[in-house]
């Protein structure tokens, strides 16, 4: 019965530190985002490379005027760091809807220019 619990107990430690490691490895991405340009930027969309779908739009209501930065996380739980990131400006804007892929790992701003 002793061998049991103790088994049990070493177990049970086990699984915690898998689940703790698993945490651990998949940490928020953060970056300023800097708008550049002379419109405004209303719509910012990421999506890991590979997914063929675009995920919730970053900003909500809010939207990034001319010259303004924004701190940006992301934090989907995933341990990817490459990202698909699509940039919509307002309406009457003479910019269209601009995509790039990024290392969002390896950068601490990004600057949208015209």
């Amino acid at each position: 019965m002793k061998n049991m619990k103790k088994l049990n107990i070493a177990a049970v430690a086990t699984a915690a530190c898998i689940l703790f490691a698993g945490a651990a490895n998949a940490e928020d991405l953060v970056f300023t985002l800097k708008n550049g340009t002379n419109s405004v930027l209303t719509n910012f969309y990421t999506s890991p490379v590979g997914v063929n779908e675009w995920e919730d739009d970053v900003f909500g209501k809010q939207v990034l005027n001319p010259g303004e930065s924004m701190d940006i996380t992301i934090a989907d739980g995933r341990e990817t760091c490459k990202y698909d990131m699509k940039f919509e400006f307002e309406e009457g804007s003479n910019l269209d809807t601009t995509t790039d892929t990024q290392n969002l790992c390896e950068m601490s701003s990004y600057t949208i220019h015209e």
